[in-house]
């Protein structure tokens, strides 16, 4: 289920559009405005600390640290920073391919000259095209390779996370605990395993002699324990790249976010991990984070993680102590939910601190004819007559719309935009099970991840 607050608004018209002599010249009314939006801004920038450590035990892990990124080159009030963590199988080509693709084809996805509240609302959207587009360049690499992918864009204190597979990244604000990822495991959801049988996969344990069955739930053909990554063309299509997205808004208090693999995960909880690095600054913290995991397990998988610090006081990393250690049912009573109503106004209060950590958005549906049909103002946004994939022009009468196969009442019509490209409507098919790209294998055989 989706969900949108006031925080994010709606269309404000981006940039201005007019071009003088040579093209080369800003109207004055769009430098005032920058002025304005820088101003207005600065209060939203707290000071942003990161550090990493790794600890290798296949090589196979990798990740992206961009704390100075710019939408608009030269402006330095549009800055966003990027954090990535790829935790490759079956060999590092999809770990590599995603680290190097994935921020760029988000940044594409994205309309241009969009103000700041409307590039954060067309974010969810533009990161669901990157993943899928990410995952559709690399198979043609034809290259059988997997990763997780747990990626962050932060924003002033307005957070983004898209994730596919079993990194994860949490965040500690206001003295509480906020996950802001879920494992795409069989193990750890029925509605996946249901997904995918239905997409034509088969969901098991691995078969020994005498028939019993021992292990993780796996994906056959291929054996993978996830079932969203990308890449792996040798299990099937139904393991699909679409990302679970979170985005909130932080307190000026700010908070701690830890980003890591599993070989962190699979060793410590989110409590463990933030409690064994409170009141270190975060390179120090990533390192003890990794080393602790080691220590409990052993080093059995590669061990990465990425501690980033926000807030307004340079030097002060410590955080305060969690007043409690809530679990799931917990969690959703963390964030302040909005009513519809409360999304009609988004005057100068879009500039007002929370209370606390505010929940914009959330989806982890699985099929693109939801996540890439944003509802209005955001659906303006985005130029009808581009594939919402890939980004490549259609002509009035090329594009597919992503409702051509629905059968759900309601407005939707198959001539309703956003539309696709011939093959990315193929690979949205594939990804549904509408036809068959991967052979059958045993799962007498060996497991990928």
């Amino acid at each position: 289920m989706s969900t949108r607050s006031k925080s994010v608004p709606g269309s404000l018209g981006g940039g201005g559009g007019g071009s003088a002599a040579g093209g080369s010249a800003v109207p004055l009314a769009v430098l005032l405005r920058r002025e304005v939006v820088s101003e207005r801004t600065a209060a939203e920038r707290p000071d942003l600390q990161h550090g990493f450590f790794n600890q290798a035990k296949k090589g196979e892990d990798f990740f992206l640290l961009k704390p100075d990124c710019e939408r608009l080159p030269g402006v330095p009030s549009s800055s966003f920073s990027a954090f990535g963590i790829f935790d490759g199988h079956n060999g590092s080509g999809a770990a590599i391919y995603t680290k190097e693709n994935l921020l760029n084809n988000i940044l594409t996805a994205v309309p241009a000259d969009l103000n700041r509240e409307d590039w954060l609302a067309a974010l969810p959207r533009a990161m669901v095209a990157a993943f899928v587009k990410t995952d559709k360049d690399f198979q043609t690499k034809a290259r059988s390779s997997g990763t997780t992918v747990t990626f962050v864009i932060i924003d002033g204190l307005i957070v983004t996370v898209a994730s596919v597979g079993d990194s994860r990244c949490v965040l500690e604000a206001e003295g509480s605990i906020y996950h802001l990822s879920s494992d795409h495991r069989f193990d750890a959801s029925k509605e996946e395993v249901d997904r995918v049988t239905e997409a034509g996969g088969d969901v098991g344990r691995l078969n020994v002699v005498g028939g019993a069955e021992i292990g993780p739930l796996r994906c056959w053909p291929g054996g993978l324990c996830l079932s969203r990554s990308i890449g792996d063309q040798d299990v099937g299509e139904f393991i699909v790249p679409v990302p679970l997205i979170k985005q909130v808004k932080l307190s000026t208090a700010g908070g701690r976010l830890i980003i890591a693999s599993d070989g962190v995960w699979d060793a410590l909880t989110a409590e463990q991990s933030l409690n064994c690095s409170r009141g270190l600054p975060p390179e120090a913290a990533a390192e003890h984070i990794v080393k602790e995991a080691v220590h409990s397990k052993g080093l059995r998988d590669d061990t990465t993680c990425i501690v980033v610090d926000l807030g307004h006081e340079k030097g002060n990393p410590a955080m305060p102590a969690p007043k409690k250690q809530p679990g799931m049912g917990v969690f959703k009573n963390m964030f302040r939910k909005k009513t519809s109503s409360d999304s009609s106004c988004h005057s100068d209060r879009e500039y007002m601190d929370p209370d606390v950590v505010e929940e914009i958005f959330e989806d982890g549906c699985a099929f693109l004819s939801r996540r890439l049909d944003s509802e209005y103002p955001v659906r303006n946004m985005f130029k009808l007559f581009i594939c919402a994939i890939c980004q490549v022009e259609l002509k009035p009468n090329q594009g597919i719309s992503v409702h051509e196969d629905s059968s759900q009442p309601g407005n939707l019509r198959r001539w309703d935009g956003p539309f696709l490209c011939q093959s990315c409507q193929e690979k949205k098919e594939a990804m549904e099970g509408k036809h068959r790209s991967r052979d059958s294998s045993s799962r007498n055989s060996g497991s990928s991840e």
